[in-house]
């Protein structure tokens, strides 16, 4: 699903030659810096740097891989990322799996005033509380977000920013399929996005590596109009790869008269808690 050696052609296409006082005149054929270049500039032989674009050399040292990321002009998560595709030549993490604990749906029942959702690596929400299922208008539980971001919302959808949410959501695709390559469920889902949507196509040709941590949510919901919310991810302490998402509006916001409203809308649509201690499929 992922691999080192396209992962550096991609970055390399992305740095400007002036940063590094290289000419960038019409003689200069390709995009970013050539290959010898970052071969110099890292400090490794040409021949290996090559190799390691083909993907055909040797786990690359802890060193190299710093210099890489210098020249390359990573950032945190693009490094984390780097060294993780370069390990994989010896070990390959298998894909979490487990159960929802039910005092984790506890915690979800304490969550009232706000949507919050629990997810894995694939974007599968694995529960949710009652508002993040009037949020979406239908049962959270069995939805995979990505999904719905690129098959089923498109532009006039949910997401008001739907543009800004694909990219991220393809950015952790990408961080996750380097995490667990041999993940079926992972691969399958990304080749059923790619089938179904050349938008993800596009971006998923990028080979950009997002973390999902926090930031602006923005969704057109059909009877309470525009939620301006905010992202917080929870990562849960375990090995689990589970995650709380919880959305929330600005104290005194429209935004946080919009989730009042939308909370006391029909319990009609609130069947959203999922089965205690319900498996999650591997």
């Amino acid at each position: 699903m992922d691999d080192l050696a396209g992962f550096l052609r991609t970055r390399r296409s992305r740095v400007d030659p002036a940063v590094f006082g290289l000419a960038t005149d019409s003689r200069r054929r390709v995009e970013g810096l050539r290959r010898e270049e970052v071969a110099h500039l890292s400090g490794v032989s040409v021949d290996y740097y090559v190799r390691l674009e083909q993907g055909r050399a040797t786990q690359p040292s802890l060193q190299v891989l710093d210099a890489l990321a210098r020249v390359l002009g990573l950032d945190e998560t693009e490094r984390d990322h780097l060294c993780r595709l370069a390990r994989q030549r010896r070990r390959r993490a298998k894909a979490p799996g487990g159960r929802v604990r039910p005092e984790l749906l506890r915690v979800l029942d304490l969550v009232g005033d706000a949507p919050a959702l629990l997810v894995d690596h694939r974007m599968d929400v694995l529960a949710g509380n009652r508002l993040a299922g009037l949020l979406y208008g239908r049962p959270v539980t069995g939805l995979n977000t990505a999904r719905h971001i690129f098959l089923e919302e498109t532009e006039r959808g949910l997401y008001a920013g739907w543009e800004d949410c694909t990219v991220d959501v393809v950015g952790h695709l990408r961080l996750a399929a380097g995490k667990y390559p041999d993940d079926p469920r992972l691969a399958s889902l990304i080749g059923e996005l790619a089938m179904g949507s050349d938008r993800f196509r596009r971006l998923w040709a990028r080979a950009d590596v997002r973390a999902r941590t926090h930031g602006r949510k923005a969704y057109r919901h059909p009877l309470v109009g525009l939620l301006d919310l905010h992202q917080e991810n929870f990562s849960l302490p375990d090995a689990s790869g589970m995650e709380l998402l919880v959305l929330t509006a600005a104290p005194g916001s429209p935004s946080e008269d919009g989730l009042r409203l939308l909370a006391g809308l029909g319990t009609d649509r609130a069947d959203v808690r999922p089965l205690v201690d319900a498996e999650v499929r591997e």
